[in-house]
Formats: structure tokens, sequence, C-alpha cells
């Protein structure tokens, strides 16, 4: 099984797309102006405190501010108050080991919210949920610095070790290489691929972490109220962080300046893959030639199909997502009802897998899977549904099917859910339903290039245009764009692109930048 990153590098930005055996199963936007990130820590200043809630609300920069509960503080948020208030008053150097700071005794697990925090107070929060609709980000006092291998937890000194990894004998040599290594007053999460990794990586990624963690205290001598003091790294970076693993054999960049970055990182953090990373220089584009364009068109929608001839239906509530299995034409195709039933339902069970982390969706999601009637049935594909969501970053939680064929799946949502439109609206009527003649779109393109050739002078044009439209002008030995380079002397290059309407297409000077008619 193949695993490949695609970046599409634009910008302000860029697209990220994740591809298990060519097939698309996450898609993540990255704005460059985008705050608010999951793992981003600010200075914040108290701005409400609401015992009835037992919550405070917390101003980072947000339009709207963000929301922290008292059992999100953490036991040692005393001693994060006292140190912000020293590495704030005296303005020293903070480079000093947080070992020799003297830890606050820790809070009431059952305690107030109002006995902790004053209105106006300073206080350093971490981002744990994105801002979500009207709602404004999640905070957590207990803050945490990821790593390759490693989580570091400073105001703490619990050393815990993942539950994948299931040796006892490689539990316990973890355990004690890094309670060997650890500075004080400073707790580790080992990561699952820690194991059987030597102690001079997981050196490695604890001294950068607490490298990390010293840099973030310098800027907090300076820093402001609504300041980022310890920003997390960018998508990419972050994914390839989680996810990185042998099964990883392509990572594909478009952008020069980002693949150098990129290749770099993984030099850092898993040298023997430096040479998996490559740099795309094609004329289509990146998503274009690896199909995913054609797959966010196909996998967005409100109706999904299966392989075999089902279908889902995906509707969302306020409340909760709703995804509705259906057998469509595959109800012909088996012996009897129970045997369609699930066939289409273990089929569906990977489709609705694959949809839940390409969306990002989170909250309560049901699924109705078509009725069957022997309970072993039912049992199997809830195996099934906990098989292929073994993948899935995202803490969940997957219920066994009820005896109407409901299945209810829990799932931690951190981000916005990602909608692409997958309709879209005519370019030349703008929704009207009245278009011009659509056998005139070559004259329109044929007069357009003209001008820019005669008027403008440009050389080297390409026309990036719909794939039927490009197949209508290069179809035939006598095609339009022969008939192009015979009148003007010079070869149009045509690229296909099919996120433009089907009659949409941009000119492109040498530099391919946008030429403006």
């Amino acid at each position: 099984m193949s695993n490949e990153l695609v970046i599409n590098s634009s910008q302000n930005g860029g697209r990220i797309a994740l591809l298990k055996d060519k097939s698309l199963v996450e898609l993540h936007y990255e704005n460059e102006e985008s705050k608010f990130s999951v793992g981003d820590i600010y200075l914040g200043t108290v701005k409400k405190v609401v015992p009835g809630l037992n919550a405070a609300f917390i101003d980072i920069g947000y339009e709207k501010d963000a929301f922290l509960h008292y059992l999100d503080l953490g036991p040692n948020v005393k001693s994060l108050i006292k140190f912000i208030r020293f590495i704030q008053s005296t303005k020293k150097d903070p480079n000093h080991k947080l070992g020799e700071f003297r830890m606050e005794p820790e809070i009431d697990k059952l305690g107030k919210i109002n006995e902790v925090f004053k209105q106006n107070q300073k206080i350093m929060v971490q981002v744990v949920k994105e801002p979500i609709s009207t709602k404004g980000p999640r905070l957590s006092c207990e803050l945490s610095i990821a790593g390759r291998y490693l989580v570091l937890v400073p105001f703490s000194s619990a050393i815990n070790v993942s539950k994948k990894i299931t040796d006892q004998a490689e539990r316990k040599r973890l355990l004690r290489l890094i309670s060997s290594i650890k500075p004080d007053n400073f707790g580790v999460i080992i990561r699952t691929v820690a194991e059987k990794k030597e102690v001079a990586e997981l050196d490695r990624d604890l001294r950068d972490l607490v490298k990390k963690w010293e840099l973030g205290c310098k800027a907090l001598t300076k820093a402001k109220p609504r300041q980022k003091v310890i920003g997390e790294m960018n998508r990419a970076a972050s994914m390839l962080r989680d996810i990185l693993n042998e099964s990883f054999d392509s990572i594909t960049v478009d952008d020069a300046t980002a693949f150098e970055d990129i290749r770099g990182y993984i030099k850092t953090i898993a040298p023997e893959k430096e040479k998996i990373v490559k740099h795309y220089n094609g004329n289509a584009k990146i998503f274009e030639n690896y199909g995913i364009e054609k797959q966010l068109k196909s996998l967005f929608g409100q109706t999904v199909s299966l392989p075999n001839g089902g279908y889902l239906v995906i509707e969302h509530t306020e409340a909760l997502h709703v995804i509705d299995v259906n057998s469509g034409n595959k109800s012909n195709s088996e012996s009897d009802q129970e045997t369609t039933a699930f066939n289409v339902n273990n089929e569906a069970a990977a489709e609705v897998a694959r949809q839940l982390r390409l969306r990002d969706m989170g909250g309560i999601i049901v699924v109705d899977f078509i009725d069957m009637k022997k309970a072993d049935n039912r049992k199997k594909i809830y195996d099934q549904m906990k098989t292929v969501m073994k993948d899935d970053r995202s803490k969940y939680t997957i219920l066994p099917l009820t005896k109407f064929g409901l299945m209810q799946i829990t799932r931690q949502r951190v981000r916005p859910e990602l909608n692409i439109v997958t309709k879209e609206t005519c370019p030349t009527c703008k929704g009207s339903g009245k278009i011009a003649a659509s056998i005139t779109i070559s004259d329109q393109i044929q007069s357009d290039l003209e001008y820019i050739i005669s008027k403008q002078n440009e050389k080297k044009i390409t026309i990036v245009l719909h794939p039927y439209l490009h197949a209508y002008l290069t179809n035939g030995f006598f095609s339009e764009r022969i008939n192009w380079l015979l009148k003007y002397h010079q070869w149009i290059n045509l690229v296909k692109d099919s996120s433009l309407g089907i009659n949409e297409y941009i000119f492109l000077n040498k530099r391919k930048e946008r030429i403006e008619i």
C-alpha cells in the first residue's frame, strides 16, 4: 500500500493532498494568513470569568473571545501563572533551566475557576480547537510541544507511553531511557513512532523540543497580549511529522522554495527518506496531473458513488451528520437480499471512513446501513468499520450496529469541516440559464488570441482550459491549434484544467502569469 503527499503551493498558502494507492483520503488547505491553528501558544488576557460555566473567556486576538474550561487548566496552572509573572517582570534571559523553577502546589480537580483567574490577568494558553462556525477557539493551559517521537509537557514530571506500543519490554526500555535524559519539571509523552528507536534519536528530538520551549520563553519576555509565543509548524510539515513512516514512498511539491524547505525538514527527521521528496515542474497543474481535481469533484457532493453500484447520501444538520447507504443497481447482482445488503454495507464502511477523514467531519455521525437480519453480518460490518478507521488520526468512538442497521460514531473535531462546492455555475450565463451558443467558444478564443499576439505582442502563450475544450481544439490533424501555428508562426501551448468551467479559459504569458485582456 503506497502513501503519497502532493503539495500544491500558491501565493497565499496552498493545498495538501494525501493519497493512499492513488485514492484521495485527506485534503488540507493552508493559508499563510490564517491564525489560531491547533498547537499554537498565545499570551492571552482573561476577559471574563463565568463561575456558572466554571470557565473563562480569553482574548487572544480572535473576533470572539476563546473558551477555557476549568478542566482544561491542568493541575500545574498556578506554576504557569507564577512563571509568566517572573519572566515578564524581571525581563531576565529566561534560558535558565525550568528545573531550577520552584513549582506551586497543584490545583484541586473539583475547584472553581474564580479561585485561579481574575479579570485582565495574563495567561499562556494553547489552541486545542480552531474557531468553528460561530464559536471562538477552545483553549487549554496544559501546554505541550509535539515532536517526531516525543511530546514535551512543561510544568509536569510524568512520563507516559503511547497505548499503541504493546510490547511490555519496549515500554520499560523507553521509560528508562526518557527518565535518564528528561530535564526536571518537564513531562514527556512517548509517541508510537518512538518504538525501537535508539536513545540518540530520542535525545535529539527532546533537545529540539526544549530549545523550542526556551525560544518561546525568550519571546515571552517582550510579548504583548494577543501575541503568538510558540507557533505550530505549517500543515505540511506537521502532517509529515505525524504520519511519515516506511510506507511513505513519494512527496511531490510544485514550488521550488517549498521543495527545499520540505526536503530539509525530511533530512532532519528521517534522513533515509530524503530521496522521496520530488519537485514537480510539468506543464499541467500538479493536482490535475495526479487526478486529484477530478476526485474532488466526485467526492464532495451530497451523493458519493461506491465501486459496484451502491452510493452514499451525506446530509448535515445542526446537531449531527447523517450518512445513508443505498444499494442502487447492485440489488440485481446478488442471489439474495442479505448477501446484497452485506456486500454493499462492506463497501460503504470503507468509503464512510474515507469521507470522515477527507471532509474532516466531527461530532456525532449516524450511518444508516442497509438492514441485515443476521447478527453475524452486523458484527462483521462493525469489525470492518473499526479496521478501516485505524488510520484516522482524530480520536473517535464507534458503537455496534443496532437492530435497525444504525451505527453511531463520534469523532473529534478540532478544525472547521471541509466543504468544496462541486456544482458549477455556468461561466457564461452566471446562473441565468441562457448562454451564447457553445460552438462559438472557439471563435472567442481565436479573437482573444489574435488581440494578445497582435496588440500585446506576447510570445510563448499558454491557454489553460477545460479538458473538453482542450479535446475540441486539438482533435484531428488539421486541428485549431495547427491552424494557429500556420497563422501566427508560433506554437500555442494548451493545458487541461478540470477545475475550470467547461466554457472557461485563461491565457498565460511565458512567465506563467495571467494575461489580462
